[in-house]
């Protein structure tokens, strides 16, 4: 065994306090709230928390991690953020009733490695800003571009299940993890290329943009292909891209739950460098080729930071989309009244609010405020998740305030 007794004594502690909020009453219910806004009908608008600057949160060293092994103190950190959550800013999450098992998968990529200089550092040392190497100068470049090849240790996987299984037992049930794929390829040639030469590229060579564009779509495609094969895609984790995914309709009830694929699952996609272009580029550079890799997916949670507002007729030509982000470089007002109602708004409240020299509560609230009632409006389902949280200048008690007030506002909302 990998652990001491006192590290395994830690994580089924760990377990039994998390599943004790895993399976209360108010767990159910945001399940059962989700679940209804994720199947066609808004109950109240639901709110979620997550990527949150952690290094400013441990304020009573309640996520400070123990367990030396690197695969269980993966799930130790995992028991200690989720329930710190609970705990502290809760809003409408929900917690699995079972410890989640990370997969030994191995993937190969696209074969590209990203090339920067630091032109910014904390005080700490750590990269805060960067500048793309361009790593695509020439149209033969493109076949740089290889095909990720995916892999799973089975006899590791059976001996940390088993592990794992005999750490929890009687204290909490396990399940597997699996994969969810990011989509976003943009996001990907904005870091082999650097932004401004990708919207150089787009005006002087598209046939090149094209290309790999198209390199990536066969990539993604046959990486798909063999996940499915695998039957490593994700049914449990219940969460795409920050958003709670609890549905009656995914997985489907012929999903093999021993080796469940991408149609029984969610992907997320998004091209947030396309904010500072026209629709017409999305319409161009995205959409082709997101039409023929959305369509493996059971459901697909679009977008980002980009702005939308100006581009959903285009988005929504492609398939399997369930919800699409609001981000705050969208006019919410514009999004609310031009979204068609079969989509989920998906809206990300500003952050900045959070780093201000003080927290003003009355402008989150009349932020708020404004965003549900530009949904109500056009009678659209609304989910509100804030993420991206870069600080709280250290005060994490701002992040429990906006929780709170957050569920006082949806909970005075009449769908």
């Amino acid at each position: 065994m990998s652990l001491s007794k006192e590290e395994r004594g830690l994580l089924r502690a760990l377990a039994e306090r998390y599943m004790e909020h895993a399976l209360s009453a108010q767990n159910n219910e945001n399940r059962r709230l989700w679940r209804s806004l994720n199947d066609g009908v808004m109950l109240k608008p639901m709110v979620a928390i997550d990527q949150m600057p952690w290094n400013e949160l441990n304020d009573d060293g309640s996520l400070s991690c123990a367990v030396t092994d690197p695969y269980f103190r993966r799930i130790e950190w995992n028991l200690r953020s989720e329930i710190y959550k609970w705990e502290r800013l809760p809003a409408d999450m929900v917690l699995n009733p079972y410890v989640l098992l990370p997969r030994p998968i191995a993937n190969t990529g696209y074969g590209i490695r990203n090339e920067y200089e630091a032109t910014a550092r904390t005080d700490a040392g750590g990269v805060v800003s960067k500048r793309y190497v361009n790593q695509f100068k020439e149209p033969e470049d493109v076949e740089k571009i290889k095909t990720p090849r995916i892999s799973i240790d089975r006899e590791s996987e059976a001996r940390l299940f088993d592990e794992a299984k005999e750490i929890f037992d009687g204290v909490a049930p396990v399940k597997p993890g699996g994969v969810v794929l990011h989509l976003g390829f943009w996001d990907w040639i904005a870091q082999w290329m650097g932004v401004e030469n990708c919207y150089i590229e787009l005006m002087d060579r598209p046939e090149m943009m094209h290309a790999i564009m198209e390199r990536l779509t066969a990539a993604t495609i046959d990486e798909i292909e063999q996940i499915n094969a695998l039957g490593l895609y994700d049914v449990n984790c219940n969460m795409c891209h920050c958003s709670y995914t609890f549905s009656d309709a995914l997985p489907s009830e012929d999903c093999d739950r021993e080796n469940p694929t991408s149609r029984d699952g969610w992907g997320f996609g998004m091209a947030q460098l396309f904010t500072s272009v026209s629709p017409q580029i999305t319409a161009e550079f995205e959409v082709p080729y997101m039409q023929r890799i959305f369509k493996h997916f059971g459901a697909i949670y679009y977008g980002c930071c980009d702005r939308l507002d100006d581009r959903l007729d285009i988005i929504d030509r492609m398939p399997n989309i369930r919800k699409i982000s609001c981000s705050p470089w969208s006019d919410r007002e514009a999004f609310a009244a031009n979204l068609p109602k079969k989509y989920i708004m998906s809206n990300k409240p500003s952050p900045a609010f959070l780093a201000e020299t003080s927290f003003d509560e009355d402008a989150v609230r009349a932020d708020l405020r404004r965003t549900i009632a530009a949904a109500q409006k056009h009678n659209l389902r609304l989910e509100l998740l804030l993420k991206d949280i870069s600080t709280v200048k250290h005060d994490p008690s701002r992040l429990s305030r906006w929780s709170e007030i957050a569920k006082e506002e949806t909970l005075h909302t009449v769908p």
